[in-house]
């Protein structure tokens, strides 16, 4: 009898903590701070965090085999920006069915065609910049590139006018609903729902014996990438974390969570970055991007419109699309055909190679000392105004 009771307890408590895990949204600093921390291990392993690399080996690959590229690209099964990108959508993917939250999808039409467009515009606008919200932005200021700086504020711009464009939709245009449609939960009596925590299990176990085969194989930075992205996926799908609300939400709502969870993240982040490259462990030049100014400001604006018309960035079209989301799955096509078309087309001119601009280490002008202070400053006044914007609601903007 007391054997049975101390199993109905342990079960219980197993219950409890699956369900703090899985069915109930970590805390947005949470995620803050667990994505810095990824971050950085990932750079310490291999290279840094992003997915626009990953989409355009995607097009790359595409456009190699049916023929458009005479150039054959990195397979996107060793390219490590393949399987970073491809390990958050696997995360994502296994996150979802964990917590019962994975299904198909679908969207108005109107909506599609949103998914569509965003994702063309983020594609043209990651070419430009050198990397989507992340690799363009998160990433290049953690490895103290300046563009990012110029890129940020291009979202800023990009996010602003997006918001405007959306207000003006619903204005003028026919209301409908803009959420996607959950598939059925039962058909003929299947319930899916009740076995997704299963195939979850599944997946999440795949996910670990696909990493020992590449290290199998002599790729072993590889698989451990692959294990970083898929812990990314599983990260921000628990949080919610989304870059859109980060640099939308300021003019729209006024909220600033997410603004104070990247600007926690990034002060780990740029930490992390700044010790393996000043130590040496990595290469000061990894990831200053050739995109200050010009390609960092405009190519931030033209992301920052697409991100909001489409409803997710680089990393949150990814991580939706890995829920099930069939609008997101359309935006993350698109882009990763269009950064890969919009990329080759200025590499075919040194002119606008040229434009784009070119890169700016902060270390190599004001040393490692000021340039980390200076940047940990910028982001906590960041922290601060988006805080003080949540109170007074000064900068968003009204219909």
């Amino acid at each position: 009898m007391s054997e049975n009771r101390e199993s109905s307890v342990l079960g219980g408590i197993l219950a409890r903590g699956y369900s703090r895990i899985f069915f109930e949204n970590w805390p947005m600093w949470v995620g803050g701070v667990l994505i810095g921390i990824m971050s950085v291990v990932t750079f310490a392993w291999a290279r840094p965090w992003g997915v626009a690399g990953g989409l355009r080996n995607w097009g790359d690959w595409f456009f190699s085999v049916v023929g458009i590229y005479h150039h054959k690209p990195l397979s996107p099964v060793v390219s490590t920006n393949s399987i970073l990108t491809f390990g958050l959508l696997w995360g994502a993917f296994v996150a979802s069915l964990l917590s019962k939250q994975f299904s198909i999808r679908m969207a108005p039409p109107l909506e599609l065609l949103k998914g569509i467009v965003g994702g063309i515009f983020m594609g043209v606008g990651a070419a430009m910049a050198g990397g989507c919200n992340v690799g363009g932005f998160y990433s290049a200021l953690s490895a103290l590139s300046f563009s990012a700086i110029a890129m940020m504020i291009g979202l800023l711009i990009g996010a602003f006018l997006g918001l405007k464009y959306l207000y003006w939709e619903l204005e003028h245009l026919p209301s409908r609903p803009t959420g996607g449609t959950r598939a059925s939960e039962h058909k003929e009596g299947f319930n899916w729902v009740q076995i997704e925590p299963y195939v979850g299990a599944f997946a999440l176990l795949a996910a670990l014996i696909c990493a020992f085969m590449y290290n199998t194989q002599a790729y072993t930075r590889v698989g451990g990438l692959l294990l970083c992205g898929v812990a990314f996926g599983i990260i921000i799908q628990r949080t919610r974390f989304c870059f859109v609300r980060a640099f939308r939400d300021p003019f729209m709502t006024g909220e600033g969570e997410v603004a104070r969870a990247i600007c926690v993240s990034l002060f780990i982040s740029i930490l992390g970055f700044a010790a393996l490259k000043w130590t040496g462990l990595r290469g000061e030049s990894v990831y200053v991007s050739q995109a200050f100014w010009f390609g960092g400001l405009v190519g931030g604006i033209i992301f920052g419109i697409g991100m909001v018309v489409a409803g997710g960035c680089g990393s949150g079209s990814v991580w939706r699309a890995g829920e099930g989301q069939v609008k997101l799955m359309l935006a993350v096509i698109c882009f990763a055909l269009t950064t890969s078309l919009f990329k080759a087309f200025i590499k075919s001119s040194k002119g606008l190679t040229a434009l784009m601009g070119h890169r700016v280490f902060l270390p190599d002008y004001i040393t490692y000392k000021w340039t980390i202070t200076g940047l940990l400053l910028f982001l906590f006044v960041y922290y601060l105004l988006a805080t003080w914007n949540e109170e007074t609601e000064k900068f968003t903007v009204e219909m």
